[in-house]
């Protein structure tokens, strides 16, 4: 038996939001989170911007001891998850906690800790370096940080896959309970990568902006003049639930997971297939998984990062899969507004898909000014738009060439 997957509850920490009002909220009116760097220096850098993570106080969701030995990224994760249980009104006390998991992805994860502790060793000598250090920095502790927070005991992973990291945690965790291995999976991704060497490294591909006198005009997914994407932060968070425990408690449900398509493009550490390929086989993978045609499908939130080769190959995996009827839909991409958060990009665009579908409204994609006549899609320039829903996708792809097609439909109310 194939059981029915919900989403109940959601929670997210945002370079234009510490919660999901005030990110949801942000989207709609179309204000960036993109600025200068303030972390670090940054003026010898090639790009001087960045989506920094505003008015952020880990104490209001742990003890400052307990926030002293985590990542930023740890933190970020923690009270994403913390807004999700308390969103989706989750009583633990009636849990069965051997059937609640948890599978939070992430690109890179503590790369600060790393930094910093290297930078201890190399200065002070091995003694210095932290007892905490691993557990700060291995990619898989935000997971077990949040299992342990809750209790829960059923399955517990991270997932990598760059970009794709949290969109392949949502799958895995949907798969779970599909397979009725559990009732309730806390799933998503966080990142906290704006630190001197992720810059360097980012710096040095040549995939990002170097728009820096306008940070908020930098991010320009499909746009003529766009010059790369912009690196941002934080964490994604979402409840899934069997839809019998969710229906059980009486819980509120914003959308249901009809599907999901993976697929891999075998061709290049950083560029995508200049076809779109491996995006239009996740695609494909991703509709017959849910039982729907393209004809069907009313909305995609697109990866839409901004880099030349991207949003054209994405563009082209959309229009050979939808044909015309990628012309009739609205397609935008929310990190015209976040910039890029990574390793949780993917949860991040899920909850905008979710959301989208309840409040029958899309954000606008801004800084859209003149469309790449290879983009010729309807991408929500500018402004946001009315639009009913039942059927959306949610397109994430990773350096390496992973990819992970999400379909998305609102909830009928029927079991």
């Amino acid at each position: 038996m194939n059981h029915r997957a919900v989403i109940t509850g959601m929670g997210i920490i945002t370079p234009v939001g510490n919660n999901v009002d005030e990110f949801w909220n942000a989207l709609l009116i179309g204000k960036p989170g993109v600025g200068p760097v303030t972390r670090f220096d940054a003026s010898d850098y090639a790009t001087r911007i960045a989506g920094e993570i505003k008015n952020f106080d880990p104490t209001e969701f742990m003890e400052k001891k307990e926030a002293r030995r985590m990542d930023p990224a740890e933190q970020y994760a923690i009270a994403a998850s913390e807004q999700a249980i308390h969103d989706a009104g989750i009583n633990l006390g009636t849990l069965d906690l051997d059937r609640c998991g948890v599978v939070i992805g992430s690109g890179i994860g503590g790369i600060s800790t790393f930094e910093n502790q290297y930078r201890r060793l190399i200065n002070s000598g091995p003694s210095k370096v932290s007892p905490f250090f691993i557990p700060m920095m291995i990619i898989d502790m935000c997971a077990g940080l949040v299992s342990m927070r809750y209790g829960f005991r059923g399955p517990n992973y991270a997932t990598v896959s760059a970009c794709a990291s949290s969109a392949h945690a949502v799958a895995d965790a949907y798969r779970i309970i599909q397979r009725g291995e559990a009732d309730i999976m806390i799933t998503g991704g966080a990142e906290a990568t704006i630190t001197p060497s992720s810059m360097a490294g980012f710096c040095q591909t040549k995939a990002m902006s170097t728009r820096n006198d306008e940070p908020e005009r930098a991010s320009r997914p499909f746009d003529k003049g766009r010059d790369g994407f912009v690196m941002s932060e934080g964490s994604a968070i979402l409840i899934l639930e069997s839809l019998e425990h969710a229906s059980s408690r009486g819980a509120r449900i914003y959308a249901e997971i009809l599907g999901v398509g993976m697929s891999g493009d075998a061709y290049h550490v950083t560029a995508p297939h200049p076809d779109g390929h491996g995006a239009r086989k996740a695609i494909e993978a991703a509709l017959a998984d849910a039982g729907i045609s393209g004809e069907q499908v009313d909305y995609i939130n697109t990866h839409g990062t901004a880099t030349g080769l991207g949003d054209i190959s994405e563009t082209k995996a959309i229009k050979a899969v939808l044909g015309e009827h990628a012309y009739k839909i609205p397609c935008n991409s929310t990190k015209s507004i976040t910039g890029h958060l990574l390793g949780s990009a993917g949860a991040a665009e899920l909850i905008v898909t979710a959301l989208s579908i309840v409040h029958n409204v899309l954000h606008p994609t801004i800084n859209l000014d003149e469309p790449d006549p290879e983009c010729d899609l309807d991408y929500v320039p500018h402004t946001k738009r009315q639009w009913t829903i039942n059927y959306a996708l949610s397109n994430s792809f990773g350096f390496g060439g992973h990819n992970v097609t999400l379909v998305v439909g609102r909830f009928n109310g029927t079991e």
